[in-house]
This record gives structure tokens, sequence and C-alpha cells, in this order.
């Protein structure tokens, strides 16, 4: 069962990838440095090292779906 504490929610909107906010430093609306069709390499097995430009804190994303990022720690 993958644990909710590792998830966090994405959208997409014109081509860019964004939080709606940064678990880290709360900052709003966040673009991450990530294309959309990033997310099937994640889907398909590769690891993908994401650093939050606002923060620079840096987290692996081991998993995607429609909706959420899976990382490798807890971001809840």
């Amino acid at each position: 069962m993958i644990p909710f504490s590792h998830t966090w929610p994405y959208d997409i909107l014109l081509g860019d990838l964004y939080v709606q906010y940064c678990p880290f430093c709360d900052k709003e609306n966040v673009i991450l440095p990530m294309k959309p069709k990033e997310l099937q390499t994640v889907r398909d097995g590769k690891k993908k090292l994401l650093v939050f430009p606002c923060c620079k804190t840096s987290l692996t994303i081991i998993d995607t779906d429609a909706d959420y990022l899976l990382f490798d720690r807890p971001v809840r």
C-alpha cells in the first residue's frame, strides 16, 4: 500500500507542471522544473530528482499517477 504521507498533488497547466503550494516553504503556485512528458518515464520506473525552485529542497520522485507525485520520503 502506498503511504499517503509520501504523495503530493500536482496539476498541469499550459504545458507546465506545478503544485498549489510547496510542502516545505508554503510558497503558492510553484512551477516545477519538470515537463509533463517526463511523468511517463517516471511511471515506467525511472526515478527523477526534483528540486523545488522556491526553497531548493530536493526529493526523489519514485512514481506518479494522474493526480499525485510519489516521493521517497514523507512530505505531509
